[in-house]
């Protein structure tokens, strides 16, 4: 899991028949802190998130296959929750 915040949607005309009627959002991971890490990239929402939110990312291929229940999908990152609080235990 990645923990990211959504920086934008992306728009196309025209989308493999395998995505049809979902919303493909662009992803920046972040640290705990919420400090941008890593290169952005691009993930399906099966959770309704928006441009802002704090959200956990499954970039794992097999198991995005496994939510949408289809072997043919071309793809390798889905969001899959909404982060509403982030607590941090210290020891």
């Amino acid at each position: 899991m990645i923990l990211a915040k959504i920086e934008g949607t992306v728009v196309a005309t025209q989308k493999n028949s395998h995505l049809q009627n979902n919303r493909l959002l662009v992803a920046q991971p972040v640290d705990v802190a919420g400090k941008a890490i890593g290169t952005s990239f691009v993930a399906m929402d099966v959770v309704d998130a928006g441009v802002g939110d704090l959200v956990l990312v499954m970039k794992e291929g097999g198991s995005a296959r496994i939510i949408f229940q289809d072997n043919e999908i071309p793809l390798q990152s889905v969001v899959v929750a909404v982060v509403d609080n982030l607590e941090i235990m210290q020891n």
